[in-house]
């Protein structure tokens, strides 16, 4: 019997509720309704305008009932963002945009409070600014009385999930963003909470994806004039949706979620936490089953966005498609950047920083469109590369294949390039990984599938990937010596 199902999916610039039409063997999927993901500055801080995305949800969830009942729905998006919900149920704020400079220093005061190698020991999260515990602290020593009100933090699909149907609750892969979850328990770390000063009632009680939270509010249904349906917590972390629907038939994978961000890394089933790991700064996050997905967070397509929107603003319209075509037909391998450079993480000039950078370092500089993109292409497979070997020495494994997802896996020169730096073939697709993966958990919740095995079999039933072998790899490698110099 053919199940209908909804994701939403929230990304750090758009989200778009899809329809996912089950027939017991494949999974059809169709885009209901797409919106913006705009930040608003107000007051010099940078905020989500959640109340305008709750509503593109509702609009979507309408929608969808051109297509006949929905059984479920499930939400995900980006991580380590919250919002804090007060004693009578309301929402005190907007949450606060990651980019926000609110969390600058916060590291260092962190650092005061508790050691930094008991922070990794026990989280074994990388170090980012912008993770929750560290907004966090940022309000306890410049709004405490903002913490004092507050009765409930709820991570972004938390808090969607909340407004969808009322229940308040903590999922795993999204609390494991935060540095403060006990990457061993999986559940809070009560010690660091403590250390850090922070407020102890507000962490709720940790669930796993793809648990039913319950039907849709009633008054939501009024409203909508919609049937009622099952809201279903799933991987609520974008990149935890993505990896489950990876096809992979393999135990041992590389996996590159490639988006806004780069999520590049490898599933286990115990996290890896060591001095090696934490001097490479990676990250051991919650995946689905109670796994650990191992990976690093690298500055992706944010790049490539961000040029594009600056030639909008200098009067040139270019369509991804077009960039990629102008990258191909440039020679390349003389121009690279460090992606996770700090100067890169702001909106603004980007193709100026990366003139700037590489001039500064004697490197030829990319003038043309064409060359800036390639550029970048050719540094995030670079990039790729060292994240490779330090997995690689933290693991002891080795690593067949790697898997690319997302909107990434559209560019054929970004997929190529990543085969032949990486000297592995790369099996790119599905571009709606993370859809999928919402899709697959909510079928595993109403008992349809089983484990994220069945996922990735579904996706493979579904999608076609395409396969890009390495080729020029000798150039590549001495290219490569370049780079880390």
């Amino acid at each position: 019997m053919k199940k209908q199902i909804l994701a939403a999916d929230y990304g750090a610039s758009g989200g778009r509720v899809m329809l996912g039409e089950y027939d017991g063997s494949r999974i059809r999927t169709s885009q209901v309704h797409r919106f913006v993901n705009e930040p608003v500055w107000l007051g010099g801080t940078m905020f989500w305008d959640f109340l305008r995305l709750f509503h593109e949800l509702k609009t979507g969830i309408k929608k969808a009932q051109a297509y006949g009942k929905a059984d479920s729905i499930g939400v995900d998006t980006w991580g380590v963002d919250f919002g804090l919900i007060d004693k009578q149920g309301f929402l005190l704020e907007n949450p606060v945009h990651y980019r926000d400079g609110r969390t600058a220093g916060m590291l260092e005061a962190a650092w005061q409070k508790v050691d930094r190698d008991r922070i990794y020991e026990i989280t074994g999260n990388q170090f980012m600014e912008i993770n929750t515990a560290f907004q966090l602290l940022s309000l306890a020593q410049n709004r405490p009385e903002l913490l004092d009100r507050a009765e409930k933090l709820l991570l972004m699909p938390d808090l969607f999930n909340y407004g969808l149907c009322g229940t308040a609750s903590s999922e795993y892969t999204m609390a494991s963003t935060t540095q403060l979850l006990d990457a061993v328990a999986k559940d809070w770390s009560r010690e660091l909470i403590r250390g850090l000063g922070l407020p102890e009632k507000i962490f709720l009680p940790v669930i796993q994806p793809g648990t039913v939270l319950g039907p849709l509010d009633g008054r939501i249904c009024s409203e909508l004039e919609v049937k009622p349906l099952d809201v279903v917590a799933v991987a609520g972390h974008d990149t935890q949706c993505a990896l489950a629907a990876v096809p992979a038939r393999e135990k041992d994978f590389i996996f590159v979620s490639c988006g806004t961000w780069s999520l590049f890394g490898t599933q286990l089933e115990s996290p890896v936490i060591d001095a090696r790991s934490a001097a490479y700064n990676i990250t051991n996050e919650g995946a689905c089953g109670g796994e650990t997905s191992f990976l690093k967070n690298i500055i992706g397509l944010w790049l490539v966005q961000e040029s594009r929107r600056q030639w909008m603003r200098e009067g040139q319209e270019y369509s991804f498609g077009q960039l990629d075509e102008m990258a191909a037909a440039e020679t390349g391998g003389e121009s690279f950047v460090d992606p996770d450079d700090p100067v890169f993480v702001p909106a603004g000039n980007v193709p100026e920083r990366i003139r700037t950078w590489c001039r500064q370092r004697g490197q030829k500089v990319p003038e043309t469109p064409g060359q800036i993109v390639r550029c970048i292409h050719e540094s995030l497979a670079l990039k790729y590369r060292s994240t490779l070997e330090e997995i690689r020495a933290c693991t002891g494994k080795e690593y067949k294949a790697i898997h690319l997802v997302g909107g990434g896996c559209q560019s054929r020169l970004l997929c190529q390039l990543v085969a032949d730096v990486c000297g592995l073939p790369v099996y790119a697709g599905p571009v709606e990984a993370t859809v999928y993966g919402n899709l697959g958990l909510q079928l595993t919740a109403a008992g349809e599938l089983s484990d994220p095995g069945q996922i990735r079999e579904l996706v493979l039933a579904s999608e076609e990937i395409r396969v890009y072998e390495p080729k020029e790899q000798k150039r590549w490698e001495e290219i490569r010596q370049r780079f880390a110099k």
